[in-house]
């Protein structure tokens, strides 16, 4: 199977925060986060892989800083990892309040998508890292399945 570029798959997806959106603290509701970064890494696994992709697990999302509604929210997603028919994909949410500019990363995560056709897993290509960050997190995210495997047999 070939191999494929970082940026090929990278996905970009900016939402407004509507009231609606918001918690009882007035802040932007986890659950609209976590989907949000799910529905992003499933664009970066799916053009990465051009097939179904379906997520396998969500690794420990950090919220890092509340969003508001007077924030509009980024979401980034590029692959940093892939196995035979596995992708770990890093993604980052950036707010940024629309009335200052101030940007800050608000929560990051890393999930898993794996290949599939008639329910059965197929081989996705592997990853060309292309940037420090991208070679950074994929770093990360092999320390973080070693402990992952490690937790699962003590």
């Amino acid at each position: 199977m070939s191999s494929k570029y970082c940026h090929e798959s990278r996905a970009t997806l900016i939402i407004r925060v509507f009231p609606t959106d918001l918690n009882n603290h007035r802040t932007l509701f986890g659950g609209k986060i976590l989907a949000d970064m799910d529905m992003t890494a499933s664009i970066t696994a799916s053009r990465h892989a051009r097939t179904k992709c379906v997520t396998a697990s969500i690794d420990h999302v950090d919220f890092l800083h509340p969003v508001t509604e007077q924030d509009c929210i980024s979401y980034e997603s590029f692959i940093v990892l892939t196995g035979r028919s596995s992708m770990v994909i890093f993604v980052k949410a950036i707010a940024e309040n629309l009335l200052t500019g101030d940007r800050r990363v608000a929560a990051t995560s890393f999930l898993t998508f794996v290949g599939m056709k008639d329910d059965k897993t197929v081989p996705v290509p592997s990853i060309i890292l292309e940037t420090e960050e991208e070679r950074e997190l994929a770093e990360i995210a092999k320390a973080r399945i070693e402990k992952s495997k490690k937790q699962q047999t003590d």
